[in-house]
């Protein structure tokens, strides 16, 4: 079997989901994956849609803070003397009922124009990468240029103005601007772009974005993009100390154009991840119910003198009487995280701090069992992928941009679009094989702990594991024998 063009291999694909479904189910039997776990347990507890179940001690924490009278601006300075037990005095923090209302407040906060005033208002500007997840941190404007206007598309259960598009604020634009190096084929059954992002070169982006930065500088007024630190995100060029190249430089544009530079780094876990130190960053926003493993919720974490707006937005930095701290109403007040989130906030930010080997220790013995079960695939799809480990993310990147080499048709592709279509093969696949999946768009797959694949303690059930990353594997090669890869 063999195409000619790849539209007619991803339509063939969608001719066969249901023999592809068959195949999965098929599979699961070979793989003995037991009965009483499928449907149960899963390739990350990073998705918001399906959280993890929480470890033994967080879940004290959380009830212990339940029965207790607190007030709750005393808890918010223990994640602040936390924070900056970790990060230093200089940095201070503000948490959130999630890291989507903490873009929003700080994006608010930092990026858009003044709403009171007499006059029309100016328009405000903010750059955004084109990198992947870009409906989160590149939602929140009118996208520029005008070829990108429909770029989040039919992404979101409720698509339109109550939708993605929803997200947009006040007078705000958002300036797109691709990054050296990568490409941007077009790719899945829901036929869309995708980012691939393993070939970007930081220093060729750098002087695109300051050429874009120039031609907007009358309007700018921020700039964001992720926090991650692996290859398929594009941050695979690190400096001696391992911070990813791309990001300095994008802190350093920001500096040089006087505007600030705000990191999403929603599956990413404070302490052991992103240094925010390190990458010159201003802000940088968690959701610490991902990967850190809380309650939901998000945390801000930024220098003291941008973070006193996101503060005062929040109504935590003090009351008119001339307190140093509060926890009162203010503009986002919408965005409370309430008592037993802070109370689990505190408790992962201590483990992070007193015992990093708790959170690092899952994705040591993860890795392991990946990098094994990943050397059995079949040789044509080995020879394209790339595992790397990430502490920030508490995962393991498998990707496999490497699959489409020169030239060739490599294993299928599957777009975000194809995600919220239901026609992404890699995560709907392994659904009928009993497995939760995990983010596998953009030819790269995400794949992390905790989904009942930990025990209360946070250890890794390596068995379990083993079973989900194996039906990966398989997926993986069905699907490439129907795309006539194999």
């Amino acid at each position: 079997m063999a195409f000619k063009y790849k539209f007619q291999m991803y339509k063939h694909l969608q001719a066969n989901i249901a023999n592809i479904y068959a195949d999965a189910r098929q599979a699961a039997e070979e793989l003995e994956i037991p009965r009483e776990i499928r449907g149960k347990f899963g390739l990350t507890g990073g998705i918001s849609g399906c959280p993890a179940p929480l470890r033994e001690d967080i879940m004290q924490a959380g009830e212990e803070a339940g029965k207790a009278v607190i007030p709750l601006s005393v808890m918010v300075d223990q994640i602040r003397e936390l924070v900056k037990d970790t990060y230093g005095d200089e940095y201070d923090a503000v948490p959130t009922s999630t890291c989507e209302a903490g873009l929003w407040v700080t994006f608010d906060s930092l990026f858009t124009p003044p709403n009171l005033g007499r006059g029309d208002n100016y328009r405000a500007r903010y750059i955004a990468p084109l990198e992947k997840h870009f409906h989160h941190q590149g939602g929140y404007g009118r996208p520029f240029p005008g070829r990108y206007k429909d770029i989040i598309a039919d992404r979101g259960t409720t698509p339109g103005e109550l939708g993605f598009y929803g997200k947009r604020q006040n007078n705000l634009d958002t300036l797109i601007v691709q990054l050296a190096g990568a490409k941007y084929d077009v790719h899945g059954i829901k036929y869309h772009p995708v980012p691939l992002l393993t070939t970007v070169n930081p220093d060729e982006t750098y002087a695109e974005m300051k050429k874009q930065a120039q031609i907007h500088a009358s309007m700018l007024t921020g700039i964001t993009s992720l926090g991650y630190e692996t290859p398929g995100y594009g941050y695979g060029v690190k400096d001696a100390d391992g911070t990813p190249v791309l990001q300095k430089l994008y802190a350093k544009l920001a500096k040089e154009f006087g505007i600030p530079y705000v990191i999403d780094n929603a599956w990413g876990v404070p302490g052991i991840g992103h240094d925010i130190r390190k990458s010159g960053a201003d802000v940088v926003i968690y959701s610490m119910d991902k990967a850190s493993g809380a309650a939901t919720s998000g945390l801000i974490i930024g220098r003291e003198d941008i973070m006193v707006p996101l503060r005062r937005a929040m109504g935590m930095h003090g009351d008119r009487w001339g307190t140093g701290s509060s926890y009162g109403k203010a503009a986002y007040v919408t965005f409370d995280p309430g008592k037993e989130a802070l109370a689990t906030q505190i408790q992962a930010l201590k483990v992070l701090r007193d015992r990093p080997e708790v959170y690092t220790q899952s994705v040591d013995d993860l890795f392991a069992v990946v990098t094994e079960e990943f050397s059995q695939i079949h040789p044509k799809l080995k020879a394209g992928i790339l595992i790397n480990k990430s502490y920030n993310s508490r995962a393991v990147e498998v990707n496999y941009e490497g699959t489409w080499a020169n030239g060739e048709m490599g294993l299928p592709i599957f777009s975000i679009e194809d995600m919220y279509s239901g026609t992404n093969l890699l995560q709907t696949g392994m659904a009928q094989m009993g497995v939760i999946p995990t983010v596998a768009y953009d030819g790269n797959i995400y794949i992390s702990p905790d989904l009942a694949t930990t025990d209360s303690k946070g250890n890794l059930l390596k068995d379990v594991m083993r079973y989900g990353v194996k039906a990966q594997v398989r997926l993986m090669e069905i699907i490439a024998r129907y795309a006539g890869i194999i």
